[in-house]
């Protein structure tokens, strides 16, 4: 799996990526004191409005960034990105309104909905090839999983010397960090955008995505993932603390057996995709999640609690880490940044579904029976995946573009006939084509 790190450019944009993850898992520790601080005992209500705020962000604003990002080197749009999430950490020190927090905040997530998506768009383009590629997802995922583990560790340990103010600061080294990081390799530019006016720009990953069976089978996965990731995130402390009687150190292993169970899958995930397709690996992964929920009820003590959370990260990370390549095969290059933000936005409205589901139905109907709910909620995404993305969709078809001059692009990059995998776009707006009818 580190082998991917010997290209340069990936070295870095990954280096990136790892300090920006810490200074936003330190941000989110300094963020629940400063929201403490302001609101006192209604620093929840507080936190909740700025969770829904961050996500109101990534799905209104990625696909409108997307659009613009077209348009912009992508060093510049990056770096300057994390330049304006390091000013904005830079002020939030400062805040003593609630509704401050809340502006910060959302001008925080906007940045972010604009470079995670570009971010990812541009890692096919540095590694081109696709065993390369999943390495460097498998990387990601692990890198998501570590930040979960060590900045609160990190956290707590700066607080024994430092006020919770202070952790902003190193949310502001980290953004910086990244941006020299960044603007340090060379990234390949971005395609020409799709033609048409601003409209059709901002929604064409939307309506690619939505056109896609494998991306619509993605999305219901999202829906399974958002399910029983919203049931850990949002219910840990209470299972632990109310159910179980015990304190936060409980409450943190059981994290930490989520954040295992996920670095244990994408440890395994490399190898494991160049056996099976993706849809069965992440079809599993799904079921995985499904089972787990069902099983909540009967978590009565937490070394079963924290087994249920070790599958759970299992299966989530079955079914995440395996996306990107979902999407890169969607689209050609040029309409790949907009496929990644929509599907930034359209995995986001999932959470945006399942956090307040989770919070709410656990206050109101209790724990066991939430858990049967987010399971069925899961089970739902779940068999919508099966129906929704076929598995004759991902059978290469030879086929023919009788109509393409030979110095066609898609010429170039394949010989005539060719094969590869369902793509929906300007030269493949069936499938199967009707030249795959002739070829096969």
């Amino acid at each position: 799996m580190l082998s991917v790190l010997s290209n340069r450019t990936w070295r870095h944009l990954f280096a990136a990526q790892v300090i920006a993850l810490v200074g936003t898992g330190l941000a989110t520790v300094a963020l629940g004191l400063l929201a403490w601080r302001i609101a006192g005992e209604n620093a929840g209500a507080v936190l909740g409005t700025a969770l829904a705020i961050k996500m109101v962000a990534y799905v209104g604003l990625s696909p409108v960034a997307a659009a613009l990002a077209a348009r912009v080197p992508r060093r510049a749009w990056l770096g300057g990105l994390d330049l304006i999430r390091a000013a904005v950490a830079l002020a939030l020190p400062f805040v003593t309104e609630v509704w401050q927090v809340y502006a910060l905040i959302f001008l925080l997530q906007a940045a972010s909905a604009g470079f995670t998506p570009a971010f990812q768009a541009t890692i096919p383009d540095i590694l081109p090839d696709e065993a390369d590629y999943t390495r460097a997802l498998s990387l990601s995922r692990l890198a998501y999983d570590l930040e979960s583990l060590v900045s609160p560790m990190l956290a707590a340990a700066l607080l024994t010397l430092v006020s919770f103010p202070a952790l902003f600061g190193g949310t502001v080294i980290g953004f910086l960090a990244s941006a020299a990081l960044v603007t340090t390799v060379r990234l390949p530019a971005p395609q020409a955008p799709a033609a048409g006016g601003a409209w059709a720009r901002t929604t064409a990953g939307i309506r690619r995505y939505l056109a896609t069976p494998r991306l619509r089978g993605l999305l219901a996965l999202n829906l399974a993932v958002a399910a029983a990731g919203a049931m850990v995130i949002v219910n840990t402390v209470v299972v632990v603390k109310a159910g179980f009687g015990l304190g936060e150190p409980q409450v943190a292993l059981s994290l930490a057996a989520f954040g295992a169970g996920s670095m244990a899958a994408a440890f395994m995930l490399p190898r494991l995709l160049e056996r099976i397709p993706d849809r069965p690996a992440m079809l599993a992964g799904a079921v995985l999640l499904v089972l787990a929920l069902l099983a909540g009820p009967m978590a009565s003590a937490l070394p079963a609690l924290m087994a249920l959370w070790l599958v759970t990260g299992f299966g989530y990370a079955l079914v995440q880490t395996p996306t990107g390549r979902l999407l890169r095969r969607s689209a050609p290059a040029e309409e790949r940044p907009t496929l990644f933000a929509a599907q930034f936005a359209l995995s986001h409205a999932c959470w945006l579904i399942a956090y307040p589901l989770a919070g709410r139905a656990g206050a109101a109907i209790g724990l066991p029976a939430t858990f049967l709910v987010m399971a069925a909620l899961a089970a739902l995404g779940t068999l919508l995946a099966w129906r929704l993305w076929p598995a004759s969709e991902e059978t290469a078809l030879p086929h023919v573009h009788a109509d393409l001059p030979p110095d066609h692009p898609h010429l170039r990059e394949h010989a005539t006939p060719h094969r590869h995998a369902a793509i929906r776009d300007a030269l493949h707006p069936d499938w199967p084509p009707e030249e795959a009818r002739h070829a096969a």
